[in-house]
């Protein structure tokens, strides 16, 4: 299995049309790959609070919309990274969309972790509460959302679940990028399961990203890692390996709760 992953540059001044249009152009351009990723919150940007209540969209809305005519463009699962979802009750959520080559709703996740500690996304936004597996042809993803690498115990519950591979967009600053790159092998070992990471580059809010998007597989093997700046990176996985390494390499049967 091929994976892309888009790590998208962008600014608070880019119009949000535009930068829709920029990134289907992008995403688009990933032909061949089985699977194309995309980052955390790109339309609305990670840190942009004052964004978010005007660029907010409802599930179906135009950044969907966009991302369901990419993936029928590609042909191919496009998990469409994340974007500020509003919902009938005017709350906000931090949300995901899994789509298959036709275009059609495979998965949608939405981001228990909040980041903030009070401000930002859980002063704006709801939590999810759903641990989210997709049982797809092209194997088990899970889905995960950027903070949420720092908690070990929901990455378990996807293990528990049947994942084989899990997804992380985010929006992960510079000043914290060792933690990212150390947080996803970690995930990948403990769990002996593969993790596409995929993070934004620019500037957002006035905090600088951090890049490093990656692949890692299950045996904690970095198969491809961006630089600093936006970039596509690709990677060929093998997903029978993941149960291969877990037969060979016993370790979640001696897990103790």
């Amino acid at each position: 299995m091929r994976v892309a992953l888009v790590q998208f540059d962008f600014s608070a001044e880019e119009p949000f049309t535009d930068r829709i249009g920029r990134m289907s152009s992008m995403a688009v351009a990933q032909r061949g790959a089985d699977l194309v990723v995309l980052p955390e919150l790109w339309p609305n940007g990670g840190f942009t609070y004052d964004n978010w209540q005007q660029t907010a969209q409802p599930i179906d809305g135009e950044v969907v919309q966009a991302m369901r005519a990419c993936a029928r463009a590609l042909g191919c699962h496009l998990h469409a990274g994340s974007f500020v979802e509003r919902h009938a009750d005017g709350s906000l959520t931090n949300t995901s969309v899994l789509l298959d080559g036709e275009g059609s709703t495979v998965a949608v996740y939405r981001k228990v972790h909040l980041f903030g500690f009070g401000e930002g996304e859980p002063k704006l936004m709801s939590a999810g509460t759903d641990v989210v597996v997709a049982k797809c042809e092209i194997g088990n993803i899970g889905l995960t959302t950027c903070y949420d690498l720092r908690f070990p115990e929901l990455y378990r519950r996807l293990v528990d679940n049947g994942a084989e591979l899990v997804v992380v967009p985010a929006a992960w600053p510079e000043a914290r990028i060792d933690h990212w790159s150390v947080l996803a092998r970690a995930r990948a070992i403990e769990n002996q399961m593969v993790v596409v990471a995929v993070n934004t580059a620019g500037t957002h809010g006035g905090k600088r990203m951090g890049g490093r998007s990656v692949v890692i597989d299950a045996r904690g093997v970095v198969l491809a890692e961006a630089g600093t700046d936006e970039q596509v990176i690709t990677a060929e996985i093998d997903l029978s390996a993941v149960s291969s390494w877990r037969h060979d390499f016993p370790v979640l049967p001696d897990r103790r709760l």
